[in-house]
């Protein structure tokens, strides 16, 4: 059964990573997926957190937010009401996670990087997108440490993105749009490694429980599609 995008199941949205949006921000990219478009800011500090001094290891951490008009209904701002959704603090820290998973943090001196990921655009997917995006950023604010003398090299042991797979009216898919999210059977979210390493996984079944054999269906379209983006990623980045 065709998908509503008329995509085929292992066909990801059109990608685009535009870096060196920011003449502030030491790393910075505009990341899209279709219609969800987020911007990944990166800064580079220093110093590193309170609790992290004297330790000789560096630190990434990451916020995440989604703009007032990023939706078809306006949504306040959360700092205006005082304080984070749920939905956002648990969304900044797989962003934290899945990119400190490649960062050789004793390398990186007593030096942080903080990733703000804020979704101009929404189409389902955001947080995948973020953390596709976000690495982008990150690396290029590692190359700014190495470019002022403050590292001798980036200090990265692999590369990281994300992808979104779901089961669909009973067909396993990559890269859920929001028509396909809303409705989806099984929703995953796949974090990996350029070489294939697997950073995190969450699976829900919003409806009847997804068997083993399906699982390992959205596991391998997850794998093709994080294939694609690493190569998406370097492209940007000129590696």
């Amino acid at each position: 059964m065709p998908r509503i995008s008329g995509r085929t199941p292992v066909q990801i949205r059109d990608v685009e990573i535009i870096t060196d949006v920011s003449r502030h921000a030491e790393g910075s990219c505009l990341v899209k997926f279709g219609h969800t478009h987020v911007l990944c800011m990166a800064t580079a500090e220093d110093r590193v957190p309170g609790w992290m001094k004297g330790g000789g290891s560096g630190w990434v951490t990451a916020e995440y937010g989604m703009l007032p008009r990023s939706t078809g209904q306006r949504m306040d701002r959360e700092a205006a009401k005082g304080k984070q959704s749920g939905r956002t603090q648990e969304i900044q820290r797989l962003i934290g996670r899945a990119l400190r998973a490649v960062v050789d943090f004793r390398a990186m001196g007593e030096r942080q990087v903080r990733i703000d990921c804020d979704v101009i655009q929404a189409d389902g997917g955001t947080r995948t997108a973020a953390i596709t995006g976000g690495f982008v950023a990150m690396h290029l604010a590692f190359q700014h440490f190495v470019k002022v003398g403050a590292m001798s090299a980036i200090p990265l042991k692999d590369t990281v993105c994300a992808i979104s797979c779901g089961i669909v009216e009973g067909q396993p898919v990559a890269d859920l749009d929001y028509d396909e999210d809303s409705t989806a059977e099984t929703d995953a979210n796949f974090v990996m490694t350029g070489r294939g390493g697997i950073v995190e996984i969450q699976g829900t079944a919003e409806k009847e429980p997804f068997s083993e054999a399906q699982f390992i269906e959205l596991l391998n379209l997850a794998k093709t599609a994080c294939g694609e983006l690493t190569a998406l990623q370097k492209k940007a980045l000129g590696l």
